[in-house]
């Protein structure tokens, strides 16, 4: 096991922020998850998982060990004829991942194209695009105690799957390590184009000839279209969650501003747009020194060259203010944030 020492994270982490960490492992077994939780357990450092970085905030040095999960490999633990468990690597990449069930006749996943990160991570967020979630198609997380390396069999009830949420953002926030996710897949497609980009996007196609590789291929184009490339400009993706308001709030806010957009939710409530707050607010490519918010989309913040954790989470906090006085409606952090490891 190499453990590497006072480690710049800056190039782990998709919005290129600065900041050491004490210690940084690479693990690609089960075992070697293991030794490094057991090497930081011998320290009293705290340990961090972390796969390909694209959902984190560093904002400072972390007294930590980084574990970076490498784990890979895809097997198949049952075939029904209609549909197949697949158990995934932590490691794997997820896009990449999503691209090979396609080649391999499985369908479900094709609206959840090109979502930066690794298989391991999906769960943590419940990632999710257009229309689809992931919480569905997990049947069970394999995960590691951090605490003495014991093996874990979460259930897809006992992952507590919300809007990107789950128990691994609460309870269990940095107390396993997922090395695994079984996921169950179909055979026969059952497409969902119902959202309104995707939609449209379509609109051209023949929907009774549509495929499962035309949806793929859509979502590809509109994410391309719409969000940057974090390998040119640095940034997270999606930085706010769309909240979810009361029913009689979304009718308020719906008579002193026509055009926002409101979706019915479970329960009576209703989700809105965080882009289309903050686009109100007058964010839309304002900069604060070398972060800013990016000109073709008001949910991705960027990091324009050397701006720190500290300063984007003050940006942050800025955007949030300005919506929540707007609009009353509160803004809540979507990437985890890593102050400092106690």
């Amino acid at each position: 096991m190499h453990v590497r020492r006072a480690e710049n994270l800056r190039r782990y982490n998709s919005l290129a922020l600065a900041g050491h960490a004490t210690a940084l492992v690479e693990a690609g077994s089960d075992e070697e998850v293991r030794l490094a939780c057991r090497w930081a357990r011998e320290r009293e450092m705290a340990v961090i998982p972390l796969g390909e970085g694209s959902n984190v905030v560093i904002a400072g040095e972390l007294n930590a060990m980084v574990l970076r999960q490498r784990t890979r490999g895809i097997r198949l633990l049952e075939d029904d004829g209609n549909g197949v468990l697949l158990r995934v690597g932590a490691g794997e990449n997820w896009h990449a991942f999503a691209q090979w069930t396609l080649q391999q006749g499985l369908f479900g996943l094709e609206n959840l194209a090109l979502i930066p990160g690794t298989v391991g991570a999906a769960p943590i967020q419940n990632i999710g695009a257009y229309g689809v979630e992931l919480a569905p198609f997990v049947q069970a997380v394999q995960a590691l105690r951090i605490e003495d390396g014991e093996a874990m069999t979460l259930s897809r009830r006992e992952c507590a799957f919300g809007y990107r949420d789950s128990v691994f953002k609460r309870e269990l926030r940095d107390a396993v390590v997922i090395t695994a996710v079984d996921l169950r897949l179909e055979r026969t497609p059952s497409l969902n184009t119902e959202y309104p980009a995707l939609a449209a996007a379509l609109a051209g196609h023949d929907v009774s000839a549509l495929t499962p590789q035309d949806v793929f291929e859509a979502v590809v184009n509109i994410r391309r279209a719409r969000l940057p490339d974090p390998a040119v400009e640095p940034n997270a993706g999606s930085f706010f969650k769309n909240p979810v308001i009361e029913a009689e709030q979304a009718g308020a806010l719906a008579v002193r501003f026509p055009d926002i957009p409101l979706y019915p939710q479970t329960g009576g409530r209703f989700k809105t747009s965080a882009a289309w707050l903050i686009d109100y607010c007058g964010w839309k490519g304002r900069r604060r020194g070398q972060v800013g918010v990016h000109p073709g989309h008001a949910l991705v913040l960027v990091n324009y060259g050397s701006g720190s954790g500290t300063e984007l989470l003050s940006l942050a906090a800025e955007i949030a203010g300005s919506v929540e006085k707007a609009f009353a409606v509160s803004l809540e952090i979507e990437p985890r944030i890593y102050r400092q490891a106690a």
